[in-house]
């Protein structure tokens, strides 16, 4: 037996995106998964599993109950968005330590959020609940133009546009509206107030209360009029981590969150915070791991220690930087090339992983027929001493790889 202490992992997610994350835990707790297929890839990782529909409350509830019966579980944690309200369900149900069911449902819902924000003084966005077109004229009446129309409860940027017009609105609210079909939780529509400047998101790791921002994110994003992330940056001592640490830590405290690990987004406008939304898990596009390559904080075995009720190491032991850029088509179709210059990977320490996830011969869709999931080709990581090497290194290794596609006919 094992005298390590045994985390349960809700839904490990796809080896390209969460396979660190899994790989880090292990590294310090022994590992019993919920997953919705039989497991491939997380095998080295785990002791047990069971799986189970992840989308059936009382199914998911008995498997866990299941392996509770099995060993002896000190702690259970996701870091998938779409499980975050049953992982806190089935957390109180087997009595370990985890945030509210109520809390999490706060999180996962936008118009919560939004409420809380503004009753807590946290520097939000102007925002309404619309659930018909007309709903969502009269809201742009008061919130004005420009205005973001997104789901209430989804994630990814799906199902988010930004309108300039009064025209614009019925196939705005038609694009929104078939993103928040597709939620478990809520099919509502916001319209929000757009908040212009660039986007930037903050790790925090929250602990009895207290939140710590250990590395803030910038982001890059594809064209208007679309939220599409196409690539992001951590730099272990980006100054502007003291500005939006303490917006983010309050945005944490307004949602009731004690413990856990957070990815906030938020937008600088004229130089000044203001929330989007607070994600109340690991980021992701490998945000976890840009994290660790730029700092040595190592976020996913922090979620467990807290999970477990330890307290998590947070101590930087690096000071570099690292980015992450997706690769998307220059426009829908079949995919008929992707390749990089093979010397220049071999021969380039600073290119730490080129991840392809499209084969040749598959569709790619760009928003507006397609979203994250269809659009992008691959990924590309790369380290530096600073943002400014690590984003001359992505341009760098842009020019190397190539993605092409056909227009389907």
């Amino acid at each position: 037996m094992s005298a390590r202490p045994l985390v349960l992992v809700v839904s490990p997610g796809d080896e390209t995106y969460r396979g660190y994350c899994l790989e880090q835990v292990a590294a310090a707790y022994d590992v019993v998964l919920l997953t919705g297929t039989e497991p491939s890839w997380e095998k080295p990782y785990i002791v047990d599993h069971a799986v189970v529909d992840l989308h059936d409350a009382p199914a998911l509830l008995a498997a866990g109950r299941a392996l509770a019966a099995r060993h002896e579980l000190a702690g259970i944690v996701t870091w998938d968005e779409w499980n975050l309200v049953p992982t806190a369900r089935l957390a109180r149900t087997l009595g370990l330590p985890a945030n509210s069911v109520e809390v999490m449902r706060a999180c996962r819902n936008k118009a919560t959020a939004r409420t809380l924000f503004a009753r807590h003084g946290v520097p939000s966005a102007a925002s309404m609940t619309a659930r018909t077109l007309l709903e969502a004229g009269l809201a742009t009446m008061t919130i004005g133009y420009p205005a973001v129309i997104k789901p209430a409860a989804f994630a990814g940027s799906i199902g988010v546009i930004r309108i300039d017009r009064p025209e614009e609105l019925p196939a705005a609210f038609a694009f929104a509206l078939a993103g928040a079909s597709q939620s478990h939780e809520d099919t509502g529509v916001l319209v929000e107030e757009y908040l212009d400047g660039p986007e930037v998101s903050v790790e925090c790791v929250t602990h009895d209360g207290e939140t710590t921002a250990v590395a803030v994110t910038r982001k890059s994003l594809g064209p208007a009029p679309y939220f599409t992330e196409t690539g992001h940056t951590v730099d272990a001592v980006d100054p502007l981590l003291a500005q939006v640490a303490p917006v983010a830590a309050a945005a944490v405290k307004a949602l009731g969150i004690t413990d856990g690990v957070q990815h906030v987004e938020m937008r600088l406008v004229g130089g000044r915070p203001r929330l989007i939304e607070v994600n109340a898990r690991i980021g992701g596009d490998m945000i976890g791991h840009l994290v660790r390559l730029a700092t040595g904080i190592d976020l996913p075995k922090a979620a467990a220690d807290i999970a477990c009720g330890r307290a998590p190491d947070l101590t930087p032991t690096r000071r570099g930087a690292a980015g992450i850029r997706m690769l998307y088509p220059a426009a829908s179709g079949t995919l008929t090339k992707r390749q990089i210059n093979q010397p220049f990977a071999a021969y380039t320490p600073w290119l730490r992983q080129v991840q392809w996830i499209r084969q040749v011969g598959d569709p790619l869709l760009l928003p507006p027929e397609g979203d994250l999931f269809t659009a992008r080709a691959g990924f590309y990581i790369v380290t530096g001493r600073d943002t400014a090497e690590v984003n001359e290194r992505l341009d760098t290794a842009a020019r190397e790889i190539t993605v092409t596609t056909q227009a389907d006919r």
